[in-house]
């Protein structure tokens, strides 16, 4: 169980470089609009707001690869990490955009899930 819990850690990480690369460097693309459903107005005008967004999704990000590569304390930095990434997708959830739940809060919280499983 430990060795799948590590893989949807390290998938959730790869999320959220994924959002970093979306939000700091192709929000205001044909893509990066599309993606977020913005006008190319609403991306030029939101898009130092977004790369700060994607700046600490790149800090979530970092935490996760820290906490699969740490040694004795590496549980405890992946639920601090995983903890964050579900809040952070239950207010985005609850205050922009439902699918943000499944996209962002249910990967971390299934691996946190296996994370305390046996």
């Amino acid at each position: 169980m430990h060795t799948i819990a590590n893989l949807i850690v390290g998938l959730v990480a790869v999320l959220h470089l994924g959002f970093l690369i979306l939000e700091m460097f192709l929000w205001q693309t044909p893509f990066g609009r599309k993606t977020f459903g913005l006008t190319k107005e609403f991306a030029a005008e939101s898009a130092k707001l977004a790369a700060n967004q994607g700046l600490y999704n790149g800090f979530l990000a970092a935490g996760l690869v820290w906490g699969l590569l740490a040694g004795h304390d590496s549980f405890y930095i992946k639920v601090f990490f995983l903890s964050c990434v579900i809040v952070a997708g239950l207010y985005g959830g609850f205050t922009v955009k439902k699918s943000i739940l499944v996209i962002q809060a249910l990967p971390a919280l299934v691996a946190l899930i296996l994370l305390h499983l046996p």
